[in-house]
């Protein structure tokens, strides 16, 4: 009997790209993975051929409202929804149902963060989907709700969790990361019309506004026993997808490079999703478009006393739907890149 698949909020960017990798997934080529339910509010009795035409296969399919009875059923659901409204259909939905949920509601271990950053009442804490976190791989088997985790804290902790673990630098961190418009979803919104974006780069929710600042505070926290410092500021470029993650904090005495690049070769050795790049060579969004792979480097500026450390992501590849559907293969035994395109798009 196939394995039962419904993704909530399907007409999203999120959704969407769960959908892509749902497709060329090797469990739905061979008829053991079935697409259910594909359910949204304000698409709702409109077909997929006119939405969504990138995806022919589907094309004969009508967005359903999204419903605790529609999503019902199924075996594996994915939450693409805004933030705040996963909590009611997670808590509703039976426990033997892996619910994947890319929104925030359940990622923060705190509940006074959540509560500043988000202004509602704590829903609770599920097991954390960043697999290349230690112990998050064994959280995630076998796991019946997973908190997919922010785009941008995906970034900034893959490049700097390994400096912070074996404490090469003071935890001390800023961080810069310039992201793709679809990061913000798929709304309308003034600031991010073509005319508005093109050929600008802007800051926005800054000085520690931004709600994923305590969310890569939380991840690195765990990984030290130091108070971890977060600054963090997010910049909007004119692109489709991509993050590129800049961080800089203070070495610790003797780190060189060579250093550097062995405490990161050594931390990611046998992750298939993160290649540390050779010496000399910086990430590019462009090289990771369409790919669940995250670039890293590191660099030593012996001169500044600062480590530098950079990541490339696809923000709605390995920054959501590629991450929810890496927590799905873990959490169900399957192969964990099943799916999941290593390879980029290029040019």
């Amino acid at each position: 009997m196939a394995l039962k698949v419904a993704v909530a909020g399907a007409t999203g960017y999120a959704g969407g790209e769960i959908l892509r990798l749902l497709l060329n997934h090797p469990q739905y080529l061979a008829g053991e993975l079935e697409i259910g339910a594909l359910t949204g509010n304000s698409n709702a009795g409109q077909p997929v051929a006119e939405l969504m035409p990138h995806l022919p296969q589907l094309a004969d399919r009508v967005i359903e409202t999204t419903s605790v009875d529609t999503l019902a059923g199924h075996d594996v659901v994915f939450l693409g929804l805004p933030h705040g409204h996963s909590a009611e259909i997670g808590a509703a939905l039976p426990e033997d149902v892996v619910v994947i949920d890319c929104a925030a509601d359940f990622r923060l271990q705190n509940s006074e963060d959540w509560e500043t950053f988000y202004g509602s009442a704590h829903a609770g804490t599920w097991p954390y989907g960043i697999p290349e976190m230690p112990g998050h791989r064994e959280q995630i088997q076998g796991a019946r709700r997973i908190a997919v985790p922010g785009c941008f804290p995906t970034g900034a902790t893959l490049a700097t969790m390994p400096a912070v673990e074996a404490g090469i630098i003071k935890p001390d961190l800023a961080f810069v990361s310039v992201t793709g418009v679809s990061g913000a979803g798929k709304k309308a919104s003034v600031p991010l019309l073509g005319s508005e974006t093109m050929g600008s780069l802007k800051a926005y929710n800054t000085a520690g506004k931004h709600r994923h600042t305590p969310e890569i505070r939380q991840n690195l926290s765990e990984v030290t026993d130091l108070d971890v410092n977060v600054s963090f500021t997010p910049v909007l470029a004119p692109l489709p997808r991509g993050i590129l993650t800049t961080a800089t904090a203070p070495l610790a005495e003797g780190v060189t490079t060579d250093v550097a690049r062995k405490v990161y070769e050594e931390f990611y050795a046998n992750e298939p999703f993160v290649y540390l790049l050779p010496e000399g060579v910086q990430p590019q969004t462009q090289n990771i478009v369409g790919s669940n792979m995250c670039h890293v480097q590191v660099e030593a500026d012996v001169n500044a006393g600062k480590l530098l450390m950079t990541s490339a992501i696809d923000n709605l590849t390995k920054g959501t739907g590629g991450a929810a559907v890496q927590c799905m293969n873990i959490a169900l035994g399957f192969d964990e890149v099943a799916g999941l395109p290593q390879a980029g798009v290029a040019p």
